[in-house]
């Protein structure tokens, strides 16, 4: 009696805990979740510490190497300030009295804000990029991966894989040139980048020179045909204040083309002009970046790579046993 009660005991399931519904709603789970044990991951850490300071110094190395066979990128600038137009900004007040006819005669009395916004949008303009790569021969310059120096042809599978002059704007454009404005002093800044640090500075100072020789020019053409239609004018009227105005409107371009002539800087006065940088102050790469970021890289890789062979190794077990280890 007493054999056949211990046996009935030992195969009745297990009793669920208070406040659980009896069996068969209740299910013994096979063993208790694991708890998070930072002394334990600690441990599985400690025990691949050479593993994860291999990662780190492999990671490393890669970046340092990286960093050094990179093609180094230097930076020139110029700092430049908008010549303001005292003539455009006298005549400006006389707008009222004779700016219809000062409009027929194609000048601008509208201060000098114009010549400003033009004078920077040439310094970036196509027309100006594209003459300059021209005129300095910079297609294979800009494109020397794909060039043959030495046989002097390009290097390219395809006859449509030669770069064209839009391809060399679009890469002048993007990754050479850049033009940035300070909106609370107006102070212009000219940026060149390029792996020869004398060519940035040279390339620099030449788009200035041909910005400023370039609105010079337009300057002068435009006040030699604004006189000549004020000197047509001038001989149909006989009104004295209009013959006044008209006088003083070829005044104005007159001196226009007189400043012009004498004036190097036209739109662009230079107050700090390109230099040539130094060999270890290029921009990019950011060597010491690099190999921070690269061991902080290996570092977490390395980690990772413990938890991910620990975690595959304990699942391991536990198919084999069917008991975690």
């Amino acid at each position: 009696m007493n054999k056949n009660s211990q046996e009935n005991q030992t195969q009745q399931p297990p009793q669920p805990p208070q406040g659980y519904p009896p069996p068969p709603y209740y299910y013994q789970p096979p063993y208790e979740e694991d708890e998070i044990n930072l002394l334990d991951l600690w441990r599985v850490i400690w025990g691949s510490k050479w593993l994860i300071m291999s990662i780190t110094v492999l990671c490393t190395g890669i970046a340092v190497a990286a960093a050094l066979f990179m093609t180094p990128i230097y930076r020139s600038e110029v700092l430049m300030a908008p010549v303001t137009d005292e003539q455009s900004s006298r005549l400006s007040s006389m707008a009222g009295q004779f700016g219809g006819l000062a409009a027929l005669a194609g000048i601008n009395i509208g201060g000098d804000s114009g010549s400003k916004e033009e004078a920077i949008a040439l310094l970036k303009s196509r027309a100006l990029t594209e003459q300059f790569i021209k005129d300095e021969k910079l297609l294979t310059v800009l494109f020397y991966k794909d060039w043959d120096a030495e046989n002097k042809k390009w290097d390219v599978r395809e006859k449509e894989d030669i770069p064209t002059m839009g391809n060399a704007y679009k890469k002048f454009n993007k990754d050479v040139r850049s033009v940035s404005i300070d909106r609370k002093t107006g102070l212009v800044t000219l940026s060149i980048e390029w792996k020869d640090p004398k060519l940035a500075a040279d390339w620099a100072a030449e788009l200035v020179k041909r910005a400023n020789s370039q609105m010079r020019y337009r300057a002068i053409k435009d006040a030699e045909k604004s006189l000549k239609y004020l000197n047509k004018e001038l001989k149909k009227t006989s009104a004295v204040e209009m013959v006044d105005a008209i006088y003083s409107l070829i005044e104005g371009q007159i001196k226009t083309i007189m400043f012009a002539n004498v004036r190097e800087e036209y739109s662009f006065k230079i107050i700090d002009p390109p230099v040539i940088s130094d060999l270890d102050d290029e921009v990019w790469p950011k060597k010491k970046l690099m190999v921070v970021f690269g061991c902080v890289i290996g570092l977490f890789l390395g980690v990772f790579t413990v938890f991910i062979r620990n975690f595959n190794k304990q699942n391991h077990n536990i198919g084999s046993t069917g008991v975690k280890v």
